[in-house]
């Protein structure tokens, strides 16, 4: 399905393409292809003069900031920290006048300024992608869709963990969201 949407009230949102989860083994798609298909949809919006966003999840060096929530799976931090660069966006997709947002939870809502970014600049419709599918991508979209923007779903510019996991999110929680397509079906003007 294309979409032809409107570069005054549409912003495109990136979700965790840093270097510490771009890297990591995804499925469906690999890192380097959200990365490049991410980066087309960035530029063409640039051009048509829409809001890109760049969100990163990144913690204090003590973790301090970090969720501690008892659950029964943890969030595992490897022995004196994660790499240096684990948190810094891939350098060939931040640009000028591009928003940087730090999360330092699943969703890029709580606890950010995003939803300040975006009502100060008129935007009604979110454009999702990055990675992982089933848990930053999809906590964002929960939020955003609680906040009252339409949303729509670049399916191929995200990825996860397993196919399955990618699967369950496109097909079962993203219907109830928004709206799916493909990167290159979504069009600016």
């Amino acid at each position: 399905m294309s979409f032809n949407l409107d570069p005054k009230t549409t912003a495109l949102v990136l979700i965790d393409l840093q270097h510490g989860i771009v890297n990591l083994p995804l499925a469906p798609h690999t890192g380097a292809e959200v990365l490049a298909r991410s980066k087309a949809l960035a530029d063409r919006f640039r051009a048509a003069g829409a809001p890109v966003v760049l969100v990163r999840v990144a913690f204090a060096p003590d973790f301090s900031d970090a969720p501690r929530q008892l659950t029964d799976q943890a969030m595992t931090v490897p022995p004196g920290g994660f790499p240096a660069n684990w948190a810094t966006l891939d350098e060939d997709l931040v640009k000028a006048g591009d928003i940087i947002v730090t999360k330092r939870q699943w969703g890029a809502f709580y606890g950010t300024d995003l939803d300040l970014q975006l009502r100060r600049r008129g935007i009604t419709t979110i454009v999702l992608a990055g990675i992982a599918t089933n848990i930053g991508v999809e906590s964002t979209a929960r939020g955003a869709w609680e906040h009252g923007y339409a949303l729509v779903f670049p399916t191929d510019a995200m990825s996860t963990f397993t196919a399955e996991m990618q699967d369950f999110a496109l097909n079962t929680i993203f219907p109830r969201l928004g709206r799916r397509t493909t990167s290159d079906a979504i069009t600016l003007g």
